[in-house]
């Protein structure tokens, strides 16, 4: 069970805003969904057949890559052979 002490702490870890007289509520909703699960646990999977991985998209198939000019000349810049993208901090 959830406490509202722990809503809180959820609230300061996902750096929302959650005014005190919205903790009760959401202490609620939260046990709720949390109950929800439990119900889905005691769901039985029997005659479901266990098909496995299975490959919705198309086969893999093969085949020659664009020559390096080629790409390098739809970037718009380069660097020693190599597409360059702004630096990210």
């Amino acid at each position: 069970m959830i406490t509202e002490n722990d809503i809180e702490h959820i609230a300061e870890l996902a750096d929302i805003g959650i005014s005190k007289d919205e903790v009760p509520e959401f202490t609620i909703q939260f046990n709720a969904i949390l109950e929800y699960f439990a119900v889905l646990d005691t769901v039985e999977g029997e005659g479901v057949p266990d098909a496995g991985p299975t490959n919705v998209f198309r086969e893999d198939e093969p085949r020659p890559s664009l020559p390096q000019e080629a790409v390098l000349a739809n970037a718009g810049s380069t660097e020693d052979g190599f597409i360059k993208a702004p630096r990210v901090m």
